[in-house]
């Protein structure tokens, strides 16, 4: 959003004093110190004076004009937004060597441009004459004025785009939040607004369509199934592509109106729930052993051989690779992909060709952003993360240059950026430091990089991921999502054309090595201007 400037020009002895006509002539204010003023330099006619040129209050004498301007040494200029503290001031002086008549009633003095004043907000410009006159009470004269707004001064689609709830209020009645917030102008057309809050392990989507006929300019609406006691960051914007977001906290606090003994209610039936499934696992593990060793003995006395002999055969038998075919009709691990487009088109055909290379020969259902374009212009872009972050087992970073460039502008910007791969890190950082606090499995999340991009580009929030160097490290990948172990003692588990040299092989595989090799060709060469400008962020 660009601030717009207003330029004030003071018709003095019009407006102020005198009504006389005669030849009007402007004049802009000029760069000259008080040492030139008091010398009489005619060059120092009508001079603009800082906060550096005054080392000293100077002491002004007041007296009455009687009617005349000669007594004008200079004017000071002053302006403040109405209903704030901000005030703007100017001081302008007139050479010593100057003495107005009535003869310069029609002269016309300007003053510096005042700068970055808020658009679409009223404000009050003084214009005083120095020295102060004792007995004249028209010695100032006082103007108030609205600036512009943003569609009059950068256009309807810049403003819209620019645009965020700036407003918002939450409180809380017994168990339930509401939110209030400011909708946008009516000339932008928008109908619809989203809100998204994470806390407490569990991501909550709400979508807003306020009722315009009961207020245009706020809506209130309930936040549901927030747990209490928990705190959220939660989200605003409106339901349009790429919309910037405002983020605000919620608390929810105990509600008051919760009798004393509920805790108690609640803590009895979970004991009673809890001895009741301690009881039927029990009794499953019991029966389970009982059949297990039925079985055991039957295969016994079948095969007719010790165990020792059994273990000897197995150990000799793996001696060599063991080469595994996917079961392509079990349920396949679910894989949510995420990337940053900052580097450009080659990186993003290198993610477009591992997905399909993952979920065609690594037995994998891929989820990816440039696939599912109808499901992101339905929900957000947002909103299509945070559902697939939960559905999915897993979920892969791919780490590049361009994805850490992202996140340091990002924190050095006052104003929210609308970079959903920036959104997803936080959100995967804070689910890996809640998970190692608690001490559950972190496995779910991986990061990864190609052979162009640095262990250093993966951001210090997904430090405690698995990580993965590609294509290197494909059986590794294949090792974690699928849970396989790819070595023990005596085996050697080899999957079927996935390695470093195997996997090119196959068609998907080749396009995948053709597009790391253009990628690599990229960035090899010397960065320029536009490379490091990119392409909009996609995910």
């Amino acid at each position: 959003m660009w601030p717009p400037t207003l330029t004030l020009d003071l018709l003095l002895l019009v407006s102020l004093f005198l009504g006389a006509h005669g030849e009007q002539m402007s004049y802009r204010p000029q760069n000259c110190t008080l040492e030139c003023i008091r010398r009489g330099d005619p060059r120092s006619e009508y001079c603009r004076i800082s906060a550096d040129d005054v080392q000293i209050s100077p002491s002004i004498p007041s007296f009455s004009p009687f009617g005349s301007i000669e007594f004008l040494r200079g004017f000071q200029v002053t302006l403040q937004a109405l209903g704030g503290s901000q005030i703007l001031c100017q001081l302008f002086l007139l050479g010593t060597n100057l003495s107005l008549t009535h003869a310069h009633a029609q002269r016309v003095y300007h003053s510096d441009p005042f700068t970055h004043l808020s658009l679409d907000s009223e404000y009050a410009v003084t214009v005083m004459a120095l020295p102060v006159p004792e007995r004249w009470d028209q010695f100032y004269q006082r103007k108030q004025f609205f600036t512009r707004t943003c569609p009059e001064k950068n256009g309807l689609e810049e403003c819209k785009k620019d645009w965020y709830p700036r407003y918002v209020e939450v409180h809380q009645e017994n168990r339930d939040v509401y939110v209030t917030f400011n909708l946008a102008p009516e000339n932008f057309k928008v109908r619809q607004y989203f809100s998204s809050c994470f806390g407490g392990g569990l991501r909550n989507y709400t979508s807003i369509k306020p009722d315009f006929s009961l207020n245009k300019t706020h809506h209130t609406y309930r936040l549901q199934n927030l747990q209490a006691g928990t705190n959220y960051t939660c989200e605003i914007a409106a339901d349009v592509v790429d919309a910037v977001r405002k983020t605000f906290i919620v608390v929810v606090k105990h509600s008051s109106e919760e009798p004393p003994t509920s805790h108690f209610t609640e803590s009895s039936s979970l004991m009673v729930l809890l001895s009741v499934g301690i009881l039927l696992a029990a009794t499953a593990l019991l029966a389970f052993i009982v059949v297990y060793k039925k079985k055991l003995k039957k295969k016994i006395v079948q095969t007719k051989m010790r165990p020792e002999i059994i273990e000897q055969y197995y150990d000799n038998k793996l001696d060599e690779g063991q080469c595994v075919l996917l079961d392509r009709t079990s349920c396949p691990p679910r894989l949510l992909i995420c990337y940053s487009s900052n580097d450009g088109p080659a990186h993003v055909r290198v993610v477009l060709q591992l997905a399909a290379f993952l979920q065609k020969h690594m037995g994998t259902q891929v989820h990816l952003d440039l696939w599912e374009a109808l499901s992101i212009m339905e929900e957000g872009s947002m909103g299509w993360h945070c559902r697939r972050l939960n559905e999915c087992d897993f979920v892969l970073v791919i780490c590049s240059q361009g994805l850490l460039q992202n996140q340091k502008q990002q924190s050095e910007d006052e104003e929210p950026l609308e970079n959903t791969a920036l959104a997803m890190v936080s959100m995967i950082g804070e689910e890996l430091c809640r998970a190692k606090a608690v001490g559950r499995d972190l496995s779910k999340y991986m990061v990864a990089t190609f052979e162009y991009s640095q262990e250093s580009d993966i951001p210090a929030a997904l430090g405690l991921a698995s990580r993965y160097t590609l294509t290197k490290d494909l059986p590794l990948l294949f090792s974690h999502l699928h849970g396989v172990a790819l070595q023990k003692p005596g085996v050697y588990l080899q999957v079927e054309n996935i390695s470093e040299s195997g996997y090119c092989k196959l068609p998907a595989g080749a396009a995948l090595q053709l597009a790391i090799q253009e990628a690599t060709a990229q960035f090899s060469e010397e960065p320029t201007e536009e490379e490091h400008v990119g392409i909009p962020i996609i995910s």
